[in-house]
């Protein structure tokens, strides 16, 4: 009776130990439901003032995708769509139609010592720094009245940083691109335990409907996301947990009987 209670406790631990840990107070942060559920999103247009304000795009058709592993459309292998897991959510495209893309997420009571999150961008270069597609993405702590993380982008001021990438497209969407790798974030919020935070990130176009801008999101939680796929069980613990539902049900009859 104790060799079967101990390998049950042994394959629930261990399958305990397989599910993936991400705060309780998030909703979907890695995309791995396979789709937007637990976030809202906005979309529009705009004809300048930049940097836009993600807020003043709640309402509006957004064109934010789901996206799998794979090299991405225009960099081609130098960034996966997916930073870690099986999933993450592009916002906006690259077809140059104008198009403003929001998707944002407001956390309240959140009690965990560190917020994390992983985005990558895709600019295309175009214009001035004032009116070229560009990116805003912001973490807010709405309790405080302070923000915490504010990149705003131009494909212009990206083309001056160190952060991003140039790449030159000689297919159908051609021309100058500027890319960064996976950038992840990494907030100590251990000091505002009980806070209500938003992130919100922004994708546009250039004024012009000349030219295309576009972020990835993924791994928007308490604990940082390796990189690549979602890990699968080797053998050995597929066998313990096989061996620990085994002895579940064997100590579950012999109680019957």
């Amino acid at each position: 009776m104790k060799k079967t209670y101990f390998l049950a406790m042994l394959g629930a631990a261990t399958l305990m130990m397989s599910q993936p840990a991400f705060a309780n107070t998030f909703a979907n942060g890695g995309f791995e439901n396979g789709n937007l559920n637990g976030w809202s999103q906005g979309g529009g247009s705009w004809y300048g003032g930049w940097p836009l304000n993600p807020a003043n795009y709640n309402g509006g058709t957004p064109n934010n995708a789901i996206v799998t592993p794979g090299n991405d459309p225009i960099v081609g292998a130098n960034l996966n769509r997916v930073h870690s897991g099986n999933y993450s959510v592009r916002v906006n495209d690259w077809v140059n139609d104008y198009s403003v893309s929001t998707i944002y997420q407001t956390v309240t009571n959140y009690t965990d010592s560190h917020i994390y999150f992983n985005w990558a961008a895709v600019l295309q270069g175009s214009h001035g720094l004032t009116n070229s597609d560009n990116l805003t993405l912001t973490l807010k702590d709405d309790t405080q009245g302070d923000t915490l993380v504010n990149r705003s982008y131009s494909s212009a001021s990206a083309a001056g940083t160190n952060l991003f990438n140039h790449f030159y497209s000689n297919g159908y969407y051609g021309g100058n691109w500027y890319y960064t790798s996976w950038q992840t974030e990494d907030l100590d919020v251990s000091a505002r335990a009980g806070d209500t935070f938003t992130l919100s990130l922004l994708a546009s176009d250039c004024p012009y409907g000349g030219h295309a801008g576009y972020v990835y999101l993924d791994g928007f939680g308490s604990q940082i996301t390796p990189p690549g796929p979602s890990p699968t069980p080797e053998p050995a613990t597929m066998l313990l947990m096989g061996t620990g539902l085994a002895g579940l049900i064997g100590a579950k009859r012999r109680k019957k009987a």
